[in-house]
């Protein structure tokens, strides 16, 4: 095997990890790191991303494993609490299911380089900076207070993190503190929507490059897939502690000065983004 791709796989794998359930985009910092260290812009690139992508939202399966669980018998059960939360992740789902099934391809072709990433993230950057500024009034406190109007909403807000750059979990934690949801509420129902979410863009993404898979590439990927994994379970339980007493200022910040020293990188010739 070699050591060099294989180092290579565990970095990719720790970046999807931290950055796929924090407000700062997974996909920019994909499309960067991976330009960055080289071979992962061909098409068995574009699939390990989804095999390590798949790593991530296990990690979040397993961290509300309980909660799920409790759902789960709840609408064998006929729980009304239980079906309510249901439905409300199955609205908030379909924007991006409609949109994704008419834009995805558009996108991944026309979108998926560090300029529009950088543009993204600073763009994201200054949202979230005006988001926190105004100080909004929360008026729903749990997902289970949640409405169906504002989970298609926050579903609406999900659709725009089809833009490389923007972050799934960015839009949709911002976009539910912009529809009434507390800084809590609004994160845990951004991990929850994830479930279905990536593991629909999984499949789907999967099964549009099945030909490219290949037997080889196998410890390539599981690599990755356990870097991801590991690192994407630390990063949705530390997300957790953090919002219950912090601000989203400091992710803000983060994406800004990112997006600038991207473009600066190539402003200025000292990374050639031109092979993208």
């Amino acid at each position: 095997m070699d050591i060099l791709l294989v180092l290579k796989a565990v970095i990719m794998g720790l970046v999807e990890g931290l950055t796929e359930f924090l407000p700062i985009s997974s996909t920019g910092h994909l499309i960067i790191m991976g330009d960055l260290l080289g071979g992962f812009s061909d098409a068995r690139g574009k699939v390990f991303e989804i095999v390590i992508q798949l790593g991530a939202i296990l990690a979040v399966v397993w961290e509300f494993r309980a909660k799920l669980g409790v759902v789960t018998q709840g609408l064998v059960k006929r729980d009304p609490t239980a079906w309510r939360f249901a439905s409300n992740i199955m609205v908030a789902f379909m924007p991006a299911v409609v949109l994704g099934l008419l834009f995805h391809d558009a996108i991944k072709t026309y979108l998926f380089n560090p300029y529009t990433v950088a543009m993204a993230l600073i763009v994201g950057g200054v949202i979230i900076l005006w988001v926190e500024k105004r100080g909004l009034t929360a008026r729903v406190h749990t997902i289970e207070e949640m409405r169906w109007q504002d989970a298609l909403k926050v579903g609406f807000a999900q659709s725009v993190a089809m833009f490389p750059g923007v972050s799934r979990s960015g839009a949709t934690i911002v976009g539910g503190m912009m529809f009434g949801l507390n800084r809590s509420a609004a994160t845990a129902f951004s991990f929850f929507l994830a479930i279905p979410t990536m593991f629909a863009a999984t499949i789907y993404d999967l099964y549009k490059n099945w030909s490219l898979l290949s037997v080889g590439d196998i410890p390539f990927f599981v690599v990755g897939f356990v870097a991801a994994f590991i690192s994407a379970y630390f990063a949705v339980a530390a997300l957790l502690k953090f919002v219950s007493n912090h601000t989203f200022v400091g992710f803000a910040w983060y994406r800004i000065v990112f997006g600038v020293l991207v473009l600066l990188s190539a402003y200025t010739g000292v990374v050639d983004w031109s092979g993208v």
